[in-house]
């Protein structure tokens, strides 16, 4: 498949994740009924993923996309052809057999291959902003894709390299509240560390690492527009008390916030999580940033549960993906909630606009 360089709009891809679970219907249901709308934002979507997952999940609808030649400039395609939905399939999938429902190996290969065009596009320009939808690590893992997930493939085929990229969960865009009501609550949420067992934390915690995910969020929240200074978590209770409980916050936390203010950002901690959260969920931090996963994620969980997006921050492209996974018991009943992928779309294009 060829690549060219520099499609002259908006170009945003969406890969199908693992085609046996909820990908193709998300897909089919989010967006096989507003074939108007790219129009209306001058938009080209590309769909990644194996056709005939996408052809089951339509379901005697009309085709609201058009199917590119992969043996054609990806990126001359798009500039020939108005805002609208295209698709293209990356080689090797089309004679593959998808269970809808089940994990299988080839649904991780198809996810892997998916990304590894995804990743082609964007690196030669074609894509500015990329939304995944769910994987299954384990099947990944079995079709030869030596990464932990996402994040960690995307980060070091971009060239960025896995511990530079910030994982961030946050609430959807809220609409602007009408006069005389309160505005919605909303959290944005960053992580220093992500997925490590909880004794690792206090190694894993360090000021380089503070101060990536601050600059990473610091960049993200002037992005959409927001100000207001980013609150950070201490790691112990009560932010360490002094270096009563831990010296975790008086040794690292801390130096690592007054590094960040003296680099310019407006940064403010080590604060309490069980206070802090309850500020910036009402709107006095923009975002916070949380020392490990349960700390910040349990209270944007509580706020957030089905609506919520994980964006990489960090790498070149804008990366977002709906907060849940593949919902292999979900598929093709109809019930899975649209809410985090449509909330992921929009979020990625916001970002990349």
């Amino acid at each position: 498949m060829k690549l060219q360089a520099q499609t002259p709009a908006i170009a945003l891809a969406v890969t199908l994740g693992d085609p046996c679970g909820l990908g193709p219907e998300l897909v089919v249901r989010a967006l096989a009924d507003a074939p108007q709308r790219y129009q209306e934002r001058g938009e080209r979507l590309l769909i990644i993923g194996p056709l005939s997952t996408l052809v089951r999940a339509l379901e005697g609808r009309p085709r609201f996309f058009e199917v590119l030649d992969d043996a054609a400039p990806v990126a001359e395609q798009l500039a020939a052809r108005p805002p609208g939905a295209y698709f293209i399939e990356p080689k090797g999938l089309s004679e593959l057999d998808y269970p809808p429902g089940e994990a299988a190996t080839a649904g991780g290969l198809a996810a892997g291959r998916s990304l590894e065009l995804a990743v082609r596009l964007a690196k030669a320009g074609v894509i500015q902003g990329l939304v995944t939808c769910p994987l299954n690590k384990a099947c990944l893992q079995q079709a030869g894709f030596a990464f932990p997930g996402h994040t960690e493939f995307l980060a070091e085929g971009l060239g960025v390299g896995r511990d530079n990229v910030t994982m961030h969960l946050c609430g959807p865009m809220p609409p602007a509240a009408a006069p005389g009501e309160p505005d919605r609550l909303v959290l944005r949420v960053s992580l220093v560390t992500t997925h490590p067992p909880l004794a690792e934390v206090p190694r894993l915690v360090t000021r380089a690492g503070i101060l990536r995910a601050l600059t990473h969020t610091a960049d993200f929240v002037a992005r959409l527009g927001l100000s207001g200074p980013i609150g950070v978590c201490g790691l112990n209770p009560h932010a360490g008390e002094s270096g009563r409980i831990g010296r975790e916050d008086e040794e690292i936390v801390g130096p690592a916030v007054r590094e960040a203010k003296a680099a310019g950002l407006n940064v403010e901690g080590p604060i309490p999580a069980d206070t802090l959260f309850h500020f910036a969920a009402r709107g006095r931090y923009p975002a916070v940033l949380a020392m490990y996963h349960d700390q910040g994620l349990g209270p944007l969980k509580l706020l957030h549960f089905g609506e919520a997006v994980n964006v990489t921050l960090g790498l070149p492209i804008v990366r977002t993906s709906p907060d849940h996974g593949t919902g292999y018991d979900l598929v093709g009943t109809g019930k899975a909630r649209l809410t985090s992928f449509v909330a992921a779309l929009d979020l990625a294009r916001r970002l990349v606009k």
